[in-house]
C-alpha cells in the first residue's frame, strides 16, 4: 500500500524525534512538536496504519513507537533535501584536511574528521592500487648489485621493494634503466601493466637484459600481484553513545566484525561515485544487521580510487550523515587531484 503525504509526514516526524531523543515516540508528543495540521486521534490512526505496514513498531509496553528498518529505508528514499553543512563545518573540514603532509596523513585526518563530525564509527580505505596509475618509478642504488624500487601512484600512494641484480650496474646503466622503465609505464593503470613490463624486457638493451628481468619480476609483484588494500578506522567508542534499543542490546558482534579488515573493505571498498546507504538487514554481514552504513567513493576528478563511510545504529541522523560523507569524499578527491 502506497502511503499518502500525511502518513509520510508522520513517519518523518517519528524518525526525527526518535533519532533526537532515543525515546519511543507517542502521538501526543508528535502533535505537540510538529505542525502536522491534524488531531491526535488522526495521528494515532496514521500510526496504526504505519505499524500494520511494517514501518514502525512498539518496542515494549510503552505507548510509543520506533521506526523499523523498512521505515528508515522509506525515510531515506523520500529525503527531499540532505541537510547542508554549515559554513563553519565546511571551513573545519577544509582546514583539517589542508594541513595533511602525505597520503597517510590525509587518510588518518579524514577518518578522524568523519568520526568527530558524525559521532559514528568511520572507515576510510587507502587509495586502491588496482584503480591507480603509475606516476613515477624511482630506482635508488643501495649497492652495485641491489636497487630500491619506489613506485609512486597518481593518488600519492607509495610502494617500495628491493631488487637483487644478477650483476653489478654502474650509475649510467641505472639511469638508463630508470628512464626506460618510466617511459614504458608512467601514466598506465596498474592493472594494465603486465604486457608493458614484458615489452620492457623485450626492448631492453642486451647489456641490461638480465637486470631488466630481475627488475620486471619485482615490478609485476608490486604493480599487479600485491594489491594489499588497507583501511583506517576511528570512532569505535562512539558505538557506546546510543540508547538501549540500539544494536539489539549487544555490541560484541559489531566490535568483532570491525576487527576484520576484509569486512571493513567489503563495507566501503565496493565503491561507487554515489552515496550509498545500507540499513539494518540490507547489510550482507550478519554481525552488522543492527547497524546502518553510509558510504561513498572518492578520487581525483571522475576516477574513483577508494571508499569511505561511517557505521552506526539504524537510529542515525541520515540527512546530516549523508551530507558529511558526501562532502568529505569530495574534499579528499579534490586534494588528490591537486597533488
Amino acid at each position: 500500500m502506497a502511503l499518502d503525504d500525511r502518513k509520510l509526514d508522520v513517519l518523518r516526524a517519528i524518525v526525527e524525534d526518535y533519532v533526537a531523543t532515543q525515546e519511543p515516540v507517542g502521538s501526543k508528543s508528535l502533535v505537540e512538536r510538529h505542525q502536522l495540521g491534524v488531531s491526535p486521534a488522526t495521528v494515532r490512526n496514521d500510526m496504526s496504519v504505519l505499524e500494520e505496514e511494517g514501518y514502525i513498531r512498539q518496542p515494549h509496553t510503552s505507548a510509543g513507537r520506533v521506526p523499523t528498518d523498512r521505515g528508515y529505508r522509506l525515510f531515506v528514499d523520500r529525503l527531499s533535501t540532505v541537510k547542508p553543512l554549515s559554513p563553519a563545518e565546511r571551513r573545519a573540514i577544509e582546514r583539517f584536511l589542508v594541513g595533511a603532509v602525505d597520503l597517510d596523513d590525509v587518510v588518518h585526518r579524514t577518518v578522524r574528521l568523519l568520526a568527530q563530525i558524525t559521532r559514528q564509527v568511520a572507515v576510510v580505505q587507502y587509495p586502491s592500487l588496482a584503480r591507480s596509475t603509475v606516476r613515477h618509478l624511482e630506482l635508488v642504488p643501495i649497492s652495485t648489485t641491489r636497487l630500491m624500487v619506489v613506485m609512486i601512484a597518481n593518488t600519492g600512494r607509495v610502494e617500495q621493494r628491493q631488487v637483487e641484480l644478477p650483476a653489478p650496474l654502474d650509475e649510467t646503466q641505472v639511469t638508463t634503466l630508470r628512464r626506460l622503465s618510466n617511459e614504458k609505464l608512467c601514466g598506465s593503470k596498474l592493472s594494465d601493466t603486465p604486457p608493458l613490463v614484458q615489452a620492457l624486457i623485450d626492448e631492453a638493451p642486451v647489456e641490461l637484459r638480465a637486470a631488466t628481468v630481475a627488475l620486471s619480476s619485482v615490478l609485476l609483484e608490486t604493480l599487479v600481484e600485491r594489491h594489499e588494500e588497507r583501511v583506517a578506522l576511528a570512532g569505535t567508542a562512539n558505538l557506546t553513545r546510543g540508547g538501549l534499543l540500539d544494536f539489539q542490546g549487544s555490541l560484541r558482534p559489531i566490535l568483532e566484525a570491525l576487527e576484520e579488515e576484509v569486512i571493513l573493505l567489503k563495507l566501503i571498498g565496493e565503491v561507487e561515485p554515489i552515496t550509498r546507504v545500507r540499513i539494518g538487514d540490507e547489510n550482507e554481514i550478519d554481525n552488522l544487521r543492527a547497524t546502518s552504513i553510509v558510504s561513498a567513493g572518492y578520487g581525483p576528478g571522475v576516477t574513483i580510487v577508494g571508499g569511505l563511510g561511517v557505521l552506526g545504529p539504524t537510529r542515525m541522523d541520515y540527512p546530516g550523515t549523508i551530507a558529511t560523507v558526501r562532502a568529505v569524499a569530495r574534499y579528499v578527491g579534490e586534494m588528490l587531484a591537486q597533488n
